[in-house]
C-alpha cells in the first residue's frame, strides 16, 4: 500500500510558475512508477506527466512539453512538478499516482492516488 500526499498548489497569474510535490509514504519508493493528472472543472481526467523508477524515462501531455517537468528524488520519496509558463487552461485539480509500471497517458494504469492539489491560473 502507498499513500501518497501532494502539496504546493495555489492562485497564481498567468505566466507565473509552481512547484508541485508528492511525498509517498512507502520504504521502496524506488519500485514505483510515478505520475501527475489534472482534472479541470467540468472535463474528464488528463494525464499531464509520468517518470520511471529511477527517471531514465519520462512522459508529457503535448500541451506541457516545454513548460513542465517533472522530477523525483527517490532518497527523500517525492516526485515534483515543476510547471512554468502557466496559462489559465493549465487551472486544475492535480493528481499524483503511482504503479509498479511505467506507463504514459493511461490512467487506469495507476494503482495509487493521492487526494489532489488546486491549482488555478488568472489570465
Amino acid at each position: 500500500q502507498v499513500q501518497l500526499v501532494e502539496s504546493g498548489g495555489g492562485l497564481v497569474q498567468a505566466g507565473a510558475s509552481l512547484r508541485l510535490s508528492c511525498a509517498a509514504s512507502t520504504r521502496t519508493f524506488s519500485a514505483y512508477a510515478m505520475a501527475w493528472f489534472r482534472r479541470a472543472p467540468g472535463k474528464e481526467r488528463e494525464f499531464v506527466a509520468a517518470i520511471s523508477r529511477y527517471g531514465g524515462s519520462r512522459g508529457y501531455l503535448d500541451s506541457v512539453k516545454g513548460r513542465f517537468a517533472i522530477s523525483r528524488d527517490n532518497a527523500k520519496n517525492t516526485v515534483y512538478l515543476q510547471m512554468n509558463s502557466l496559462k489559465p487552461e493549465d487551472t486544475a485539480v492535480y493528481y499524483c499516482a503511482a504503479d509498479r509500471d511505467y506507463s504514459v497517458g493511461a490512467a487506469p494504469s495507476y494503482d495509487y492516488w493521492g487526494q489532489g492539489t488546486q491549482v488555478t491560473v488568472s489570465s
